[in-house]
């Protein structure tokens, strides 16, 4: 009898490890499986925002291109997503109104971006139609800011204006307005996210903060004096299939 009760103990014991045994597998396969599919969604993600990069390369180097053919001579940061006009076509030393110069360098400007924005932007008007020649890409650019920059240099008897903070903002608001009355269809194009099309042209200031070069000389003076164009591509968002995914395994 003793014997048959220690038999039916160690084959309870046995059974109890086997049932363990196949539990930690389980979990092993289900936390492997997991791993995966992160793993997965975190590759299409990086390439998604490298392809976004190369894309905004691509963006820049065209206006930089058609610019180049109207005549007007501009750098391009590819690292940044920036495309950059000097001052010195643009401004007056200290003055927030663009030159006869600038009004047509700007104007050349509106036109290079008419014929570029519509291939990565969408549209706040219905009666839009992408472009036959575009490109196919699933990327697309989520904000160009017009970004004004000073000198170090103090502004002085300018009226309304106080500093360079004034100068810089004013100076990329005249852009702006400059840009949409060359061509008014560019306040056309946005970005459509959560179920709105959000306007793409935007307006910044940045006073004399964010030099290219440090340094205290004419030269680096007259670099820092600048209107940048930064392009801001639309970034993946994961959270819906993340929140799916936790949905579904709180179900199990």
């Amino acid at each position: 009898m003793i014997s048959d009760e220690l038999y039916e103990h160690e084959v309870e014991e046995e059974n109890y490890f086997v049932s363990m045994t196949d539990m930690m597998v389980g979990l092993v396969f289900i936390f492997i499986l997991l791993l995966m599919y992160y793993a997965l969604q975190f590759r299409d993600i990086t390439e998604q925002l490298t392809g976004a990069d190369r894309t905004r390369t691509e963006i820049l180097e065209q206006l930089q291109s058609s610019l180049k053919e109207k005549g007007v001579d501009v750098t391009i940061d590819t690292q940044n997503g920036i495309l950059r006009l000097p001052d010195a076509i643009l401004f007056d030393s200290g003055k927030a109104e663009l030159k006869v110069d600038g009004q047509w360098a700007v104007g050349r400007l509106s036109e290079a971006l008419a014929s570029v924005l519509p291939c990565y932007s969408d549209y706040t008007s219905t009666a839009a139609i992408r472009p036959a020649d575009c490109q196919p890409t699933p990327h697309r650019i989520e904000s160009l800011y017009i970004e004004g920059h000073a000198d170090s240099d103090h502004l002085t008897g300018n009226g309304l204006l106080k500093d360079n903070w004034d100068l810089s903002v004013v100076r990329a608001t005249n852009t702006f307005r400059e840009l949409i009355a060359a061509k008014p269809n560019l306040t056309m194009y946005c970005a459509r996210k959560h179920g709105s099309c959000e306007p793409i042209l935007s307006v910044s200031g940045y006073g004399p903060d964010r030099p290219i070069d440090p340094a205290d000389t004419t030269e680096a003076k007259q670099k820092n004096r600048r209107i940048d164009l930064r392009i801001i591509m639309m970034t993946p968002d994961n959270g819906e299939t993340a929140t799916a995914l936790r949905e579904e395994l709180e179900q199990q």
